[in-house]
């Protein structure tokens, strides 16, 4: 609704001048490929990949013709999508979500909240390829912070129960869930779970449960989308397009969830926060 209202207030009214085609893989990666092929199939104009790397490695696959913009990718050089940030080169263009410099940072908040923390999970989906990247980012930081870190992979809703039994009897102080498509949208789910297991939970984003969360304002990212696409429609080409950075990351900390937990947060933290939730 943030983008469908971005580009409203850019001029783009549906009655006018646009309409929407929708599919959703609602987390299942393995259908990307079919759904796009029926945007594809159906000649749209341009596609928004909402979701992450999953979704604009399909659309990729599907065209190099049809614009293609993301809200939010971790690195769409790495990733191959385009050829530099400044100078995209191709058909797709957008916004990144520094994902992966973002997890070891996420990992020194947990470390900060808790200084004595010395054994942290890290849940992540192996089906995202930029997983590895991330997990070897965490792994490098965690040996700087004297942290030890295990990983568990859950790639559908119906995994989450089965880790978090695992990472109880693996004596986890802590969980730093990865930026994953899956994982964002059961979010709420997760950190019921890390309050059931009375684990620390730090994430990209505040809900139920995340006592501390770092990371960039999504619907941002939205809006900054539809000038894409607004330009895009306009005539103007996805690889002149350079990608853009988030320009402002939010820190929040829950008081709530630490007093559930029977943590006290250190005062330095606290002031540190754009948002502390009494």
């Amino acid at each position: 609704e943030v983008f469908r209202q971005a580009l409203r207030d850019l001029g783009w009214v549906n009655e006018r001048a646009i309409a929407f085609d929708e599919r959703w893989a609602d987390g299942r990666y393995e259908r990307l490929p079919e759904l796009v092929a029926e945007l594809v199939a159906l000649k749209v104009d341009l596609i928004l990949a909402s979701g992450g790397t999953p979704a604009v490695e399909a659309a990729v696959r599907a065209t190099r013709k049809i614009p293609i913009v993301f809200p939010t990718v971790a690195d769409p050089v790495a990733e191959k999508f385009v050829q530099s940030m400044a100078h995209p080169g191709g058909n797709v263009t957008g916004i990144t979500n520094l994902s992966t410099e973002l997890h070891p940072k996420r990992l020194a908040l947990l470390k900060d909240a808790m200084p004595e923390i010395r054994r942290v999970a890290l849940l992540f989906n192996s089906a995202n390829s930029n997983t590895a990247e991330a997990v070897r980012s965490s792994k490098a930081a965690s040996e700087f912070l004297g942290i030890q870190l295990q990983v568990f992979d859950v790639r559908a809703p119906e995994e989450f129960e089965r880790a978090f039994d695992s990472m109880s009897g693996s004596g986890v102080q802590g969980v730093v869930v990865g930026e994953d498509g899956v994982l964002l949208g059961n979010l709420k789910k997760v950190g019921e779970l890390t309050l059931k297991h009375r684990l620390p939970l730090v994430a990209a984003a505040p809900d139920m449960g995340v006592l501390v969360a770092y990371g960039r304002d999504a619907e941002a990212n939205y809006r900054r989308a539809a000038t894409y696409v607004d330009k895009i429609l306009k005539g103007a080409n996805p690889g002149d397009l350079p990608i853009e950075q988030p320009t402002k990351l939010n820190l929040v900390i829950n008081l709530k969830t630490a007093k559930a937990l029977g943590l006290t947060i250190p005062q330095s933290l606290l002031l540190r926060a754009d948002e502390v939730i009494q």
